[in-house]
């Protein structure tokens, strides 16, 4: 009977061993709150995490552990004092099965040891860190940027150790308010925030939001998780006084960018500009503390020169001058006490030019190859406002005029190629800068086909 008993015994034991695998805690005479685990990042010295168990109240609470090996287990505690070597834990009871404490030691450290196997873990007795919440209020102590907050009610830190290193529990209460965010390239929209803080021992301050809000204090993860949370505590409303602002620069015929990533605080790949007249579109996006925004036009990127200013959220400026310019936008609230900038634009418009650097202009093409090579007349040219240019037959006859500096001539004349041979043109302009151009030359159509010689002939 006796062999009988002990091999039940040791298959019981075996079985249990299967479903704690690495040997795990129970707690017994909890009440109707289960005790919480928490996963700390402690690697303890056999290569397994650490592990907190926060009970309600450990008072009448004991705690079993499961024998993977069919032997008991020997126990040890500590306390939270740096250096202290763990202590035998005298009374753990053995029923061939596990190994059982009547009653726990609250807020110690335990090693269950196996062998050479070791469990490492921490029991939080969270009656003496009960957190009570009465009510919150802000403290607007700082109004361009942070917030403080005054708080009716106890959350102490939840504190633990290993190897004498203090840790701290996280407890997660939570503070949800409203604030505005801004997609990369939109206007401002409203967005939830959710803060977590480890307790209320220490002062709680955040970026003030950038819009009115009301604060909910709630939590802490535990009472939360049984279900004892009660209700949330609000705040009144609190009215910002905080104020930000993104902006953005479209060019005519450059692809739409925002200049919150761009280091050199423009909207395009490029820079800003080019050739005039250049036309851009500056737009403002304030948040909702602010009551007055103004676009500024400097010559210098301090912006002690100040020439222009638009007390609007967009402006459609087309620059005609060469020269480098700035553009930023500035917002502030109400009395001016907080203020915030968006990115500073750099505009650089070029002198004017026509033709290459040296002025000349293009003499000969080549109509007939439609290669997309070389098919065109055209001009060089920067920063032009005025252009008109005429071209003439060898007999005085107008064939072709345009006024686009962008444009040229395809060497068709009534809708037809006209004859290979020298075309004379004339040309006016003037430049964003007030420099008058007027030029006159020659132009030679050659007419070949593909494969043809650059001295004339047709090869078959």
């Amino acid at each position: 009977m006796r062999t009988m008993n002990k091999r039940i015994i040791t298959l019981m034991a075996a079985a249990l061993a299967l479903l704690s695998a690495t040997g795990q805690v129970s707690f017994t005479h909890v009440g109707q709150y289960r005790p919480i685990e928490v996963t700390t990042d402690i690697i303890t010295s056999v290569g397994k995490n650490m592990k907190v168990y926060v009970v309600y109240d450990t008072d009448g609470v004991g705690m079993t552990f499961p024998s993977t090996t069919g032997e008991p287990a020997v126990w040890y505690s500590y306390d939270m004092r740096g250096g202290a070597y763990p202590e035998v834990i005298p009374g753990v009871k053995w029923n061939g099965i596990e190994t059982t404490l009547d009653q726990v030691i609250p807020n110690r450290g335990y090693i269950i040891e196996e062998g050479t196997d070791r469990t490492y873990l921490w029991v939080v007795n969270y009656a003496d860190y009960y957190m009570t919440l009465n009510g919150i209020s802000v403290v607007n102590d700082t109004p361009c940027s942070l917030l403080s907050f005054s708080i009716d009610g106890t959350a102490p830190k939840i504190t633990y150790t290993y190897n004498g290193q203090i840790e701290i529990l996280d407890r997660q209460i939570k503070l949800s308010y409203n604030t505005l965010d801004r997609e990369e390239k939109g206007d401002w929209f409203q967005k939830p925030v959710v803060e977590t803080f480890e307790s209320l021992d220490d002062p709680i301050r955040i970026d003030q939001p950038l819009c009115n809000t009301v604060f909910t204090l709630s939590g802490d993860r535990f009472l939360e998780e049984w279900g004892l949370q009660g209700e949330p505590k609000k705040s009144d409303v609190f009215v910002t006084q905080a104020v930000n602002c993104g902006s953005k620069a479209v060019q005519d015929g450059q692809d739409e960018g925002d200049d919150d990533d761009d280091d050199d605080g423009s909207s395009q790949d490029g820079e800003l500009g080019g050739s005039a007249p250049a036309h851009i579109v500056f737009t403002g996006y304030p948040t909702d503390g602010v009551v007055y925004r103004i676009w500024e036009m400097a010559l210098d990127e301090n912006f002690e020169n100040v020439i222009l200013q638009y007390n609007q959220d967009e402006v459609d400026y087309t620059f005609i001058e060469s020269g480098t310019f700035y553009m930023r936008y500035k917002v502030a609230n109400a009395d001016g006490s907080c203020e915030a900038y968006g990115d500073t634009y750099r505009i650089n418009v070029s002198e004017s030019e026509l033709g290459g650097s040296d002025g000349r202009l293009p003499n000969v093409f080549s109509p007939t190859v439609k290669d997309e090579i070389n098919d065109v007349w055209k001009v060089s040219h920067k920063s032009l406002l005025e252009f008109h240019c005429w071209i003439f037959n060898r007999w005085g006859t107008l064939v072709y005029e345009f006024t686009d500096p962008d444009g040229g001539w395809d060497g068709t004349y009534n809708g037809r190629l006209v004859d290979p041979g020298v075309y004379y043109y004339v040309i006016t302009a003037t430049g964003s800068d007030g420099k008058k151009y007027k030029k006159r030359g020659d132009i030679n159509i050659l007419h070949y086909k593909k494969g043809a010689s650059s001295g004339g002939g047709t090869i078959p």
